[in-house]
């Protein structure tokens, strides 16, 4: 083993997963004040997750991921950014494999469409948020494109954000 993978599974690299869990959960918690930040808040969570993913190595992040969404869905008020964090949090794990693929940019927009479009089906229909039930129903169909483009924008800057090329043009 070496002594880049031994650091990756040392106390240091474990403690620095969970002070970063806690404050992922902390910016979950906040999600309930604003509502803006029911989007927000998972995004910045999944940039902590590049985050946990780059030091401490894929194994501490995928237990990084599973505690905060788990955590997310049991105490955040806002159970629809909770959501969100269970569906798209464990993105930066699966990046990589994705940018493997022929067409990447294909394989990614199906990525989150389908687990947006599974996420609000589970949660109108499976746990009973009669809430989004009624605002979407009240939007119409014309009007709940928008938010899906909006989205898929959001997504496409956070995928861009998360690549190491986007941040290689900012050092020069």
């Amino acid at each position: 083993m070496s002594g880049r993978e031994n650091s990756k599974n040392s106390a240091k690299a474990i403690a620095l997963g969970g002070i970063l869990a806690a404050l992922a959960m902390v910016i979950m918690c906040l999600g309930g004040l604003i509502p803006l930040a029911t989007f927000v808040c998972p995004m910045l969570c999944i940039l902590l997750m590049q985050i946990v993913t780059k030091f401490c190595g894929s194994r501490i992040g995928w237990a990084w991921y599973a505690a905060v969404a788990i955590l997310s869905m049991l105490m955040g008020p806002d159970k629809e950014g909770a959501a969100l964090m269970l569906f798209l949090g464990y993105y930066p794990l699966i990046k990589p494999k994705l940018e493997k693929l022929p067409l990447p940019w294909l394989w990614k927009f199906l990525f989150f469409n389908a687990a947006i479009l599974m996420m609000y089906t589970m949660l109108i229909y499976l746990f009973g948020v009669e809430q989004l039930a009624a605002e979407y129903a009240e939007m119409g169909a014309i009007l709940l494109t928008a938010p899906l483009l909006l989205g898929n924008l959001t997504f496409f800057l956070l995928d861009k954000l998360l690549s190491k090329r986007w941040r290689r043009k900012f050092r020069r």
